[in-house]
């Protein structure tokens, strides 16, 4: 059997049902290498929430996996030297694997690994970056070169949307190296959870003192800049809408404090902490629409609008959110607009809340549309490539 070795930082809730899929289909053989170090288990901070977090134990079952030594003084996924594995090189030719997937680059030993293999062992990637942001003539030519010389090192790139192949396209990939891998979530497990969390919901409803039939907006993620919040909140005071309507907030990060205060004015805008991965489903069940006002930069996919869709939410998104141009259709599962602009965002708000009585169809189009963006068809792809090698 072929054998794939993966190469990721930390057990994630959008990696670990993939890596489950490919070891219960079992076309070809996984060992996931967790170049972390087995203390993400027991210290995880998340500079975006500002919080430490628990990886849920269900991600680490029912696949093969190993965490690598990690020496890094300061370890994390959020900077370049946060992973640095003096052992991986070895561990990886242990494993004795027909082909390598690396998920992203921007660590000192995932691009090692990157360099080291070239034209060794068959080398896949998986990344979501864009080129949707804006930058001036000279640094985009810097970044043009860089990223042909990176992605010189790699044999496949699995894209997962219409931006994420421009980029690579940019980088100067040859059609016949990109396959389609499409970003997914655990549509199942979403639509499952929503149906055996009512109490939950009313829970939530009762804590925050909304009535049953208000209509809610939400907005679940990092109080971070790029995220864009603050755009949210200014746009829903704009709109003057009655008191059956509100804004729910859910999450944390450095600028709580800020959009707390930005918001005091207006009794029907909500906050919520960051919630579990067991909760989540309970939180978009709650909301009406969801939207995601990201302005960037580095604002890639967005798979919080693909697990709002799994539990039939209609969306706004930002045209700087990577996934909008796959994901949204005006009119028909939601609304796209045009970042950081508040009048913009302000008339999809009150479009979509005008259709109120008719929202059963976006909920149904919703669902439909992000069915086929499915571990089934990453797994696949992945697959397709490893056993033809």
């Amino acid at each position: 059997m072929k054998k794939l070795a993966i190469i990721s930082t930390h057990p994630i809730q959008y990696n670990a049902p993939l890596f489950k899929l490919l070891q219960e289909r079992n076309i070809i053989e996984i060992m996931v290498f967790y170049t972390w170090g087995d203390s993400v288990l027991i210290n995880k901070f998340d500079p975006g929430f500002g919080i430490k977090t628990n990886i849920d134990k269900s991600f680490l079952e029912n696949y093969q996996y190993t965490f690598v030594l990690n020496t890094a003084k300061r370890k994390g996924s959020s900077h370049f030297m946060g992973i640095i594995n003096p052992t991986l090189i070895e561990n990886i030719q242990t494993y004795n694997p027909t082909a390598l997937l690396v998920y992203g680059w921007s660590f000192y030993s995932h691009l090692l690994i990157l360099r080291h293999f070239r034209n060794k062992i068959p080398i896949l990637f998986r990344g979501d970056s864009t080129i949707m942001d804006d930058l001036v003539f000279f640094k985009k030519l810097i970044r043009t070169q860089f990223l042909k010389w990176l992605y010189s090192n790699i044999d496949f790139a699995l894209y997962v949307g219409k931006n994420n192949y421009d980029y690579y396209k940019m980088a100067g990939l040859n059609t016949s190296k990109l396959i389609y891998a499409p970003h997914a979530i655990d549509n199942e497990r979403f639509e499952k959870l929503s149906l055996l969390q009512s109490e939950k919901v009313v829970d939530f409803r009762n804590k925050l003192q909304i009535p049953k039939n208000d209509f809610i907006f939400l907005y679940a993620g990092k109080f971070e800049k790029k995220k864009n919040v603050e755009l949210l909140i200014t746009a829903f005071m704009h709109c003057n809408f009655n008191q059956q309507v509100h804004l729910l907030l859910v999450g944390n990060g450095f600028l709580q404090n800020k959009l707390k205060n930005l918001a005091l004015k207006n009794e029907n805008i909500h906050f919520l902490d960051f919630q579990s991965y067991q909760d989540m489903p309970a939180v978009y069940d709650l909301s009406d629409v969801f939207i995601l006002p990201s302005k960037g930069p580095a604002e890639t996919w967005g798979l919080s609008v693909n697990e709002a869709m799994a539990n039939g939410k209609p969306v706004i998104v930002s045209n700087k959110c990577g996934c909008a141009i796959d994901l949204i259709e005006d009119y028909k599962n939601g609304f796209i607009f045009e970042s950081e602009n508040k009048e913009d965002l302000s008339n999809k708000l009150l479009q979509l809340y005008s259709q109120r009585n008719s929202i059963s169809i976006m909920k149904e189009n919703a669902k439909n549309k992000i069915a086929s963006y499915s571990f089934i068809k990453v797994a696949q792809a992945i697959e397709d490539i490893v056993v033809n090698l």
